[in-house]
């Protein structure tokens, strides 16, 4: 499980690469949230918003590692344009939804995460996801 994270905008894959060793800092417009496993989150996430499976998703690479190491240092990953469009033109009611099923889905898994904050970090996240394309940029995770 992650301690930190902090997901971000970047112009591209290369940008967003730089974070790994620190994080992204004042470079990029960024939103910290808090303890829990964000890969397996964002696929998470995908799958209540498009029903698709956990296992395809996987299987199709997702998330996208862009720099580090993955099980001991820090890491820096791209959300799927999929998943950032879903967060960026959702209604808040469908956030709302989503971020029920996915707390409901980490209490089956031991984890308590409150629906409302669940609900709050999918807004903020749609939020950042929805400013990024007036510069055409991609929306990534840094971890650690």
């Amino acid at each position: 499980m992650s301690t930190i994270v902090k997901f971000f905008v970047a112009p591209d894959d290369a940008s967003a690469a730089l974070a790994v060793g620190t994080g992204p800092g004042r470079a990029f417009k960024s939103l910290s949230l808090g303890n829990f496993d964000a890969e397996e989150a964002v696929v998470e996430w995908e799958c209540l918003f498009s029903g698709g499976s956990f296992e395809e998703l996987l299987g199709a690479g997702e998330p996208r590692i862009i720099a580090g190491e993955g099980d001991d240092g820090c890491v820096v990953f791209a959300l799927s344009d999929s998943l950032v469009d879903a967060l960026a033109t959702s209604e808040p009611s469908r956030l709302h939804e989503v971020a029920v099923a996915w707390a409901r889905q980490r209490a089956e898994d031991g984890e308590d995460i409150a629906s409302v904050v669940a609900g709050e970090m999918l807004e903020d996240l749609g939020t950042l996801a929805g400013g990024r394309e007036e510069h055409g940029h991609g929306l990534y995770c840094w971890v650690a």
